[in-house]
C-alpha cells in the first residue's frame, strides 16, 4: 500500500515489483541496486518534502510503500548530521540500500564466534557513498553501521526490505575489549505529511 503519493512512485515501484520476481536474492538485490542507483541518477522520482526533515536525537524512519502482492517495504531515511547506527542486523532480511541525498559512510561486519553470551565482530570494510550509490545486504553477512558523517549536512537513504522492518538486533559496546551485548529493539515509524 502507498502511503503517500509523489512523482515517480509508480516508476519506483513498478522497478521494485520487476526486480523481485528474479530468481534468486541475488539476483533480485542486483537488480535492485541497478533500478535505484539509475532512478536516484536521473531524477524521475522525488521523494515527499517530510523525508528531508531531521527528528531530534535520533535518524528518523517512514515508511513509503508496503507491496500486499510480494510483501517487501520501502522505508525513506532521513540522518541528521552526525547521527547514525550502532552495529545491527535486518533479522534475516536482505535489503538495498540507496543514498538519496547527502553521504552516508556503511561499515559493514563479520560476526565471529560468540564468547560467554556475548558477541565479537571484525570490520570487513567501510565505504562513503554518495546520491546515486546503492548497496545490499544479505544474511548471513548482514551486520553493519550507517552514519552520515557531515557535520552540516542531512543525508536521505531509501531503503528496500523484503518484509517489514519492524525489530532488529542492535550490538552495543560490552565492557570486555572488543566485545558487545545483543539487544533487541523496536524499530518505530515517523509520519508522512
Amino acid at each position: 500500500m502507498l502511503a503517500q503519493e509523489f512523482p515517480g512512485c509508480r516508476q519506483l515501484i513498478d522497478a521494485i515489483d520487476e526486480a523481485v520476481s528474479q530468481p534468486s536474492t541475488q539476483a533480485i538485490t542486483d537488480s535492485l541496486r541497478h533500478s535505484l542507483c539509475r532512478l536516484i541518477r536521473a531524477r524521475e522520482v522525488q521523494l515527499p518534502d517530510c523525508v528531508y526533515e531531521t527528528a531530534e536525537g535520533r535518524y528518523a524512519r517512514r515508511e513509503l510503500y508496503c507491496s500486499e502482492e510480494h510483501g517487501y517495504c520501502v522505508v525513506a531515511m532521513t540522518w541528521g548530521p552526525g547521527q547514525g547506527t550502532p552495529i545491527h542486523d535486518h533479522c534475516g532480511m536482505w535489503c538495498v540500500e540507496g543514498v538519496w541525498s547527502g553521504e552516508l559512510e556503511v561499515t559493514q561486519y563479520e560476526r565471529l564466534a560468540d564468547d560467554q553470551g556475548q558477541c565479537r565482530f571484525q570490520p570487513v570494510g567501510s565505504i562513503q557513498a554518495g546520491p546515486g550509490s546503492a548497496g545490499s545486504l544479505i544474511p548471513p553477512h548482514e551486520y553493519h553501521t550507517i552514519r552520515n558523517p557531515s557535520e552540516d549536512v542531512v543525508a536521505v537513504s531509501l531503503h528496500i526490505y523484503s518484509g517489514q522492518m519492524t525489530h532488529c538486533a542492535v550490538f552495543q559496546p560490552a565492557a570486555e575489549a572488543q566485545c558487545y551485548e545483543r539487544h533487541d529493539r523496536q524499530l518505530g515509524l515517523d509520519p508522512l505529511h
